[in-house]
């Protein structure tokens, strides 16, 4: 293998934002999964603080790439909002 030959592959920002939101999505499950099955209550809190601070990270991801237009979400109609609520409040 030639050690001078240069990558083709070029990422853009955008491509690594999305990169780091998926994998901040997969740690976040693990790390959910880990919570759920803790023997003790202070390995319990040690996971829920880690687990909130990924979630921090993830949300800060998503949210710089909402506002570069790299992830649209669209609003919810208010009439199914409606029928959650009263599905719920029952």
């Amino acid at each position: 293998m030639n050690m001078n030959m240069q990558s083709t592959a070029q990422f853009g920002d955008k491509d690594i934002l999305t990169d780091m939101l998926s994998s901040q999505k997969f740690v976040t499950d693990g790390y959910n999964t880990y919570a759920n099955e803790c023997a003790t209550p202070a390995l319990k809190t040690d996971f829920m603080n880690i687990l909130n601070e990924e979630h921090s990270i993830q949300n800060e991801l998503f949210t710089e790439m909402q506002k570069r237009g790299w992830y649209a979400t669209e609003a919810a109609d208010q009439n199914k909002i409606n029928q959650a609520k009263q599905k719920y409040q029952a």
